[in-house]
């Protein structure tokens, strides 16, 4: 994206009233500048380069692998800058290998096989339905990526389309680019030394949209993700469920920089995270200015351990006792300044000590606290002020305590972002602080072209006439999906409903796979789901084969409506892919049908000698709910001679 600067006059966004936040006008005057990076799984068979399955049943760990990763000069002889960050966590990765989810190719024992065609030919689909330029001669490249995520340090990825448009209510948006690569591996868990990924995901096919920086408001923003969703879900060929699409977005405005925050996983507090991040470029702007009229200045580090061989400071002492040191460094002119808010519980303080945390230093001690509730006295102040020659009307300092290793990575890092305070906005990606506040914390640097190189391991792919033309007949359309589900629905409301939701994939596949009544499937899609979720059922992470199959027994007339229901309650809580039909046998909820129920209506009659219809339908019903169909047994009743 090209995020060029404007010198436009920042007005702050605290200092204009609810309908002005609102007006593109007004965005327009700060110079703000939005693009997203849209990033959704492919429902393939296979993953992208090698034929392990994607979808999730049990398996089975049958051995770990360990990496160590560094950062590397790419193509252009430059190492990237985030790179280099991720580095300096200096962590073990390790990884649980399973039997059927993984294979040689995803920890980096063997070289990739074909690009995964499937992935391809959906990916051509949706750029299509942008109206993009598909590119000819399709070229796989390695994106430098030393996080651990990729137990090569590299994600593969292709460029596939530029240049395409989309049309919402607000604006036309371009759409940039569109690529193809590969999912990156879950973490199972982490400390400050080690991270354990589960790579079972690890290279299923994702496509990644890409708009121009161009979107006018932050309200506009979360109705273009929508949009891009929706065409994704129509194609009917995207995995569903959380953490299987993920929206990045890209914020600056005049005078600041390009940040780039990551992960929404939904799009309800998008617009608020982006008029965060616009106060924090505007406070951090303004902290800027009066660090300019000061003539501030930042120092570099000095060890100051010597100071402390008498401390009470508990965080201190904790680290000393560990044979830790103590570095501190003056910040002349920031007086005041690093306890300044710049978003809600976030202080340029705060923006610091993420850059520390880098270095495995949970946090810093600075001058703009009150040092009494840490157990500084009088003297200790006095003797720090005096070796960092601190001026009390003017200057702040920080101090940093750790082992020796991390406090000269923590306090190299610390005086690098105090450095940046001088500039303005840094370039950075920004993961979530806080769900609540909507605020984000740094994670590293803004990556840059540097980390990218040709595949050397994966041949060039040539896209023909025929694979354009296919894909043009298949790709997504909205009014072609909201005309079937028109067709297909008796209810218009929830037609309208499923077409938005994300539940219209999964619709889709079930409508396929089963051929049930697409009534009944969909109002359990989008009414019964949202009362199970309201009871406490969670519902959302069933597994969709395990959804697929029961519906496919539905269909086959064995359970009835109500024992669909009753399954997925069971269904929610075990996640795995079982074996319907052994768990309808378990939970004695088959249906009772045909020669079997007359013999139960004759059964029942006997025992309570009566012909009454309402008696008999109360009696068996109370008994039998979930194994019978009503309307079966209505038609039974009524043939019944007196």
């Amino acid at each position: 994206m090209d995020y060029n600067k404007n010198n436009n006059k920042i007005d702050n966004i605290n200092n204009t009233n609810k309908q002005d936040i609102e007006d593109s006008d007004y965005y327009k005057k700060i110079g703000f500048r939005c693009g997203l990076e849209i990033h959704q799984r492919l429902a393939t068979s296979e993953k992208l380069f090698c034929h392990c399955t994607t979808s999730n049943p049990s398996d089975s760990i049958i051995g770990k692998v360990t990496r160590y990763q560094r950062a590397v000069a790419g193509e252009l002889g430059n190492v990237d800058r985030s790179a280099e960050f991720e580095e300096l966590k200096n962590r073990r990765f390790l990884y649980n290998v399973h039997d059927k989810l993984t294979c040689l190719v995803d920890i980096d024992e063997e070289p990739p096989h074909e690009m995964n065609i499937e992935a391809l030919k959906v990916t051509l689909e949706i750029s299509q339905a942008f109206n993009m330029k598909i590119i000819d001669e399709l070229q796989p490249m390695r994106k430098e990526v030393v996080d651990g995520s990729d137990p090569s340090a590299f994600q593969r990825t292709t460029l596939v389309a530029l240049d395409g448009k989309l049309k919402v209510s607000t604006q036309s948006i371009g759409i940039t680019s569109i690529f193809l690569e590969e999912e990156s591996s879950a973490i199972v868990s982490e400390n400050e030394n080690e991270i354990v990924y589960d790579p079972s995901r690890l290279g299923i096919p994702l496509i990644e949209i890409d708009t121009d920086p161009d979107i006018k408001t932050p309200n506009a923003a979360k109705e273009i993700a929508l949009a891009i969703g929706n065409i994704l879900r129509v194609s009917g060929k995207v995995q569903r469920g959380i953490g299987t699409i993920r929206q990045d977005v890209n914020v600056s405005i005049a005078e600041g920089s390009r940040v780039e925050m990551k992960g929404f996983q939904e799009l309800d507090t998008m617009d608020t995270f982006i008029k965060n991040e616009i106060l924090r470029q505007q406070k951090l702007l303004e902290i800027k200015d009066e660090l300019k009229a000061r003539n501030a200045k930042v120092y570099e580090a000095k060890d100051l351990t010597k100071l402390f061989k008498n401390t009470k400071v508990k965080i201190i002492l904790d680290q000393l006792s560990k044979n830790g040191i103590v570095m501190g460094f003056k910040l002349s002119g920031f007086k005041n300044l690093l306890g300044k808010e710049v978003n809600p519980n976030r202080r340029l303080g705060t923006e610091i000590s993420d850059y520390v945390k880098m270095a495995k230093i949970n946090g810093l001690i600075h001058s703009d606290e009150n040092l009494s509730a840490y157990g500084f006295d009088d003297n200790e102040l006095f003797t720090i002020k005096k070796e960092l020659e601190i001026d009390d009307k003017n200057d702040s300092f920080i101090l940093i305590a750790g082992s020796k290793n991390n406090v000269a990575k923590a306090s190299m890092l610390a005086v690098e972002r105090a450095r940046q305070a001088l500039i303005g906005v840094p370039l950075e990606t920004r993961g979530v602080a806080n769900t609540e506040l909507c605020t984000t914390k740094f994670l590293r640097p803004l990556p840059s072209g540097s980390r990218m190189y040709p595949e050397t391991d994966a041949k060039p792919i040539i896209i023909t006439k025929e694979m354009l033309d296919e894909a043009a007949r298949n790709a997504p359309d909205i009014e072609k999906m909201k005309e079937r589900l028109y067709k297909e629905l008796s209810n218009k409301n929830i037609a309208d409903q499923l077409l938005t939701s994300n539940k219209l994939v999964l619709y889709l596949n079930i409508i396929k796979e089963s051929k049930a009544d697409s009534d009944f499937v969909a109002n359990i899609l989008m009414q019964k789901f949202v009362e199970l979720k309201r009871g406490g059922f969670d519902v959302d992470n069933i597994n969709i084969i395990n959804i697929i199959d029961l519906f496919k027994i539905y269909k086959k007339d064995e359970i009835t409506k109500q024992a669909v229901e009753e399954l997925l309650k069971i269904l929610s809580k075990r996640k795995e892919s079982i074996d319907i039909s052994k768990l309808i046998k378990e939970n004695k909820l088959e249906r009772i049908k045909s020669k079997e129920l007359d013999n139960l209506i004759e059964k029942v009659s006997k025992e309570i000698n009566s012909k009454d219809i309402e008696k008999l339908r109360s009696i068996i019903m109370s008994k039998y709910r979930l194994n019978i169909a009503g309307d079966e047994l209505n038609i039974k009743l009524k043939s019944i001679k007196k």
